[in-house]
């Protein structure tokens, strides 16, 4: 994800509403306890979801990769006042220290975490969904797709992030792809051909693909 000036990058946080101390304490234990900390959404990612789901004011969110919490609580902040989000992760290792941030949030009456193989309860879910964000792993965002597209509501909202994968999406012939870089591949080709919504990738952070069902 250090594809972009790291100057650019600071530049753009330095321009964008401060984090309040909930998600710089999120962000301060998941750096000092958590392997791969660099998962986290972050600064500048977490304004964009947050301000988004304001703008949108969904009944329903899904998101598929909870992490330690920080993304779903920015987009807890834009549901309808009855609204509901969903994030469901297999990691039950870090199930108590993300329970303790959807507390303090004071919106756990709200978000809705499961644990457990996300392919599995996904079909279980009714929806509509208004929003999706996608945040998983990267072998399977296919497959989360083909099972939550029919659940969107019309104008329905997925993002999935990571969609750059620190610029190696960008192919030179004859280069060797890893899985992981093919699956993303596979996954852009796909949105992008899909007549069902219009998209837009964005190249916010590790890049972000925005998906509208029509």
């Amino acid at each position: 994800m250090d594809f972009i000036d790291p100057a650019l990058s600071a530049y753009c946080e330095a321009h964008s509403s401060e984090e309040d101390t909930l998600l710089l304490k999120i962000t301060r234990e998941t750096q000092a306890k958590v392997m791969m900390p660099r998962m986290i959404s972050g600064h500048l990612q977490g304004r964009m979801l947050e301000i988004f789901t304001k703008m949108q004011n969904p009944a329903t969110i899904l998101e598929i990769g909870t992490y330690t919490g920080y993304s779903g609580i920015c987009m807890a902040r834009g549901l309808k006042e009855e609204g509901k989000l969903i994030t469901l992760d297999i990691n039950d290792e870090l199930e108590t220290m993300v329970r303790g941030f959807f507390e303090e949030s004071g919106m756990a009456d709200k978000i809705d975490y499961r644990l457990g193989n996300a392919l599995e309860i996904i079909p279980s879910l009714a929806g509509p969904f208004d929003m999706v964000f996608i945040d998983a792993d990267k072998i399977n965002y296919g497959k989360y797709y083909d099972l939550i597209i029919d659940k969107m509501s019309a104008g329905g909202i997925i993002l999935a992030d990571n969609v750059l994968w620190s610029g190696k999406v960008l192919v030179e012939k004859g280069q060797k792809i890893d899985k992981d870089t093919q699956a993303l591949l596979d996954f852009n080709a796909m949105i992008q051909n899909d007549p069902r919504v219009e998209n837009a990738l964005l190249p916010i952070r590790d890049g972000v693909m925005m998906a509208r069902k029509i």
